[in-house]
C-alpha cells in the first residue's frame, strides 16, 4: 500500500511538472512569470496604448503574473482574464505566422478584432511592418493559429 501512495504522489509531480513547463512553453516569459514584460493587458485592448503596469496592481491568472496602472485596471482583468490575454502566449504574432517563437518589443502591436497581437521589432527587423504589408490579415491569422497548435508545445 506505501508503495501505490509513493507512485500516485510521483505520477501527481510528474504531471504537474510536465503542464508547469507546457505553460512556460506557450507563454511568452521569463522564469519571474510576469507576463508582457509588466505590460498592462487592459491597456493595450481597452485603451489601445503599450503602458507598463505596476507591481502595487497585480493578479495572478493560471501561474502568470499581470500588472496593471490601477486598481480599476486590475479589477477589469480580474472579471474576464481570458479577454486580456494576449495572442500567441505574448510571443510575436508574425512569428507564429512564420512557424518560430520570437520575442516582442511590448510596444509594437495591433489591436483587430477585440484581440491584440504583439510583434517583434529590432534593428533587422520590424514584424509587425511585415504583418501589415501583408494586407491579408485572415491569411495570415489563420496560418499563425494553425502553427501555433505545434508552437505552443515546443521551445520553437
Amino acid at each position: 500500500m506505501n508503495i501505490i501512495k509513493v507512485f500516485s504522489i510521483i505520477s501527481a509531480l510528474l504531471l504537474s511538472i510536465a503542464l508547469f513547463s507546457q505553460d512556460k512553453m506557450a507563454n511568452n516569459i521569463d522564469n519571474s512569470n510576469i507576463a508582457l514584460s509588466g505590460f498592462s493587458p487592459v491597456s493595450y485592448l481597452d485603451l489601445g496604448l503599450a503602458q507598463i503596469g505596476s507591481k502595487n496592481f497585480k493578479s495572478q491568472y493560471k501561474g502568470l503574473y499581470y500588472f496593471f496602472t490601477s486598481e480599476e485596471q486590475k479589477a477589469t482583468f480580474d472579471q474576464s482574464p481570458e479577454r486580456y490575454l494576449p495572442q500567441y502566449g505574448g510571443y510575436c504574432a508574425f512569428g507564429a505566422y512564420v512557424g518560430a517563437k520570437f520575442r516582442v518589443d511590448p510596444n509594437k502591436f495591433l489591436i483587430k478584432d477585440g484581440k491584440y497581437y504583439l510583434y517583434l521589432a529590432n534593428v533587422e527587423l520590424d514584424a509587425l511592418q511585415l504583418w501589415l504589408a501583408e494586407n491579408d490579415h485572415k491569411k495570415l491569422m489563420s496560418t499563425a493559429d494553425k502553427n501555433w497548435q505545434k508552437l505552443r508545445v515546443s521551445y520553437n
